[in-house]
């Protein structure tokens, strides 16, 4: 292992690049340090601290790396940027414009892309505008969180916490252009871990204290450890399809006539649907700080509160949707057919054109389906745990599955460029398969 990291600082450009980005993530963890202006802090992280993890807004804390209860300028996080790309993404299929665009190239993408920041600048507008009205109501021990409140510090939340969501956006795509791995995904990955050590620390206080045994932090990290297991093996999974060249005469050589593969990844969409799923269920939050006086939000958000069953249930259920849809848009058969046939290439059994499409594409549904509820699963099922044994939300399924699959998919980017290099990787058994990611 020490000579595969050696070999990675070997390489200049790969040194450079990883260099880049973990000066960019140390940025962004200093970011979530810095308090918003007009906001008592001390007493916010107190009230959070009451609250506990178990709650909507303790799952947001987590993928902000703790910026929410510090009230920090990093407040909303990367999610902004996210909703935006959901919506962008659900209107292309149904506008013939974003159709178009879609399909003309790389001019397209930095049209859609520009698209999806103007829409980040308002989704964080409205946000903030939410949080601020949320901030204002709060008076833990008698006492207002906001100093001053009043139309000012609307004002001042609303172009904090639009900036700072700015600036984080543009430190992703930073790190994504010039760096190692998907920026977007390594930002909300590194906030995952930023309580890793925190979360260790309150475990080992439990079992100290008493209130946990031996035998359940034991079940504990067997529980993680098979769960991180069966996440790498299902993300790593692939159906081969075989694939008969035909032979052919270029000048006196006869070519082809050899039979390959065609990889169909179980889990196509990688942790964006995970990530999409829960930028989504954070919406009710945001809608009961807009109508704080409503029972009727009230009572529509307790439902949709983590280690409620309907929350459990449609958070499952936009996992599996977004696994089809993302995969939809990643991968489409027809063309895969078509460039199959130029190549004369075929699969055995399976008339070349619209049939092959068309079986590419079952065998795709029956693949992703199995890998989508797998998905789903893991990351519901945990919340039983949390809510049986007040086990801390690091340890839930969603910061698991989103921490594994972007290690996964940076480590593929890594492996990548040291075997262009002629270096061995880092698996001595195989290669990491590469996925799609955000």
């Amino acid at each position: 292992m020490i000579e595969k990291i050696q070999n990675i600082f070997r390489i200049k450009e790969l040194r450079h690049r990883i260099l880049f980005t973990l000066a960019l993530l140390v940025v962004y963890r200093i970011g979530g340090h810095i308090p918003a202006p007009g906001i008592d802090a001390s007493l916010l992280s107190r009230f959070f601290a009451q609250q506990g993890g178990g709650t909507l807004f303790g799952m947001f804390d987590m993928f902000v790396g703790g910026a929410f209860k510090k009230a920090s300028v990093f407040s909303l996080g990367i999610m902004p940027y996210i909703s935006a790309s959901i919506i962008i993404q659900l209107l292309t299929p149904i506008f013939p414009y974003f159709q178009k665009l879609a399909k003309e190239g790389e001019e397209g993408r930095r049209k859609i892309t520009q698209y999806t920041r103007y829409g980040t600048v308002l989704i964080s507008m409205l946000q903030a505008f939410g949080v601020a009205a949320w901030l204002q109501s709060l008076q833990p021990e008698g006492v207002s969180v906001v100093i001053s409140p009043g139309v000012g510090f609307t004002l001042l939340c609303m172009i904090t916490f639009t900036c700072g969501t700015i600036f984080i956006m543009w430190l992703g795509e930073q790190i994504t252009e010039r760096g190692i791995g998907n920026g977007i995904s390594l930002i909300i990955f590194i906030g995952i871990i930023a309580s890793f050590p925190a979360s260790v620390i309150d475990e080992y206080t439990a079992l100290s204290a008493g209130t946990r045994t031996i035998f359940t932090e034991a079940l504990l990290v067997a529980i993680m450890v098979a769960v991180i297991a069966s996440v790498i093996v299902v993300t790593r999974a692939q159906r081969k399809i075989p694939v008969q060249h035909a032979k052919r005469i270029v000048g006196r050589r006869v070519v082809g006539g050899v039979t390959t593969h065609l990889p169909l990844s179980v889990n196509t969409a990688g942790v964006i649907p995970i990530i999409f799923a829960q930028s989504i269920m954070f919406a009710p939050s945001t809608l009961k700080t807009l109508f704080p006086q409503s029972d009727f939000v009230e009572q529509f958000v307790s439902y949709l509160s983590p280690g409620a069953v309907t929350y459990s249930v449609v958070y499952a259920l936009i996992i599996i949707f977004f696994a089809f849809f993302y995969t939809a848009i990643v991968v489409n058969p027809m063309d895969m057919a078509d460039n199959m046939k130029k190549q004369g290439a075929f699969i055995p059994g399976i008339r070349p054109g619209q049939k092959t499409a068309e079986y590419i594409d079952k065998v795709l549904t029956r693949i992703t389906l199995p890998g989508a509820i797998f998905f789903a699963a893991i990351a519901v099922l945990p919340y039983t745990l949390i809510k049986q044994a007040g086990v801390n939300y690091y340890f839930g399924g969603t910061g698991i599955l989103i921490v594994v699959g972007v290690a996964l998919d940076t480590l593929q980017q890594v492996e990548s460029h040291l075997l262009m290099r002629h270096y061995e990787g880092f698996m001595k058994h195989g290669r990491i398969k590469g996925r799609s990611s955000m």
